[in-house]
């Protein structure tokens, strides 16, 4: 598994930074693949796509890290 919000493998290092800015901003990498995602903030929310593992939204939140 892949931290979100760097694409640093989540097992490796410290990702309090990451935590702390997962409260304002959507995810930026898949937590499955590592690859980065299509991120779309609109005033209501915010979704993100992967090419390979599909969408997330603000309702189902990020992908687990």
């Amino acid at each position: 598994m892949y931290c979100d919000r760097c694409g640093e493998p989540a097992a490796q290092g410290d990702h309090a930074a990451c935590r702390a800015a997962r409260e304002l901003e959507p995810p930026r990498y898949c937590a499955h693949c590592r690859r980065r995602m299509i991120v779309q903030v609109t005033p209501l929310g915010w979704t993100a796509r992967c090419a390979e593992h599909g969408a997330l939204d603000a309702a189902s939140g990020p992908a687990a890290s």
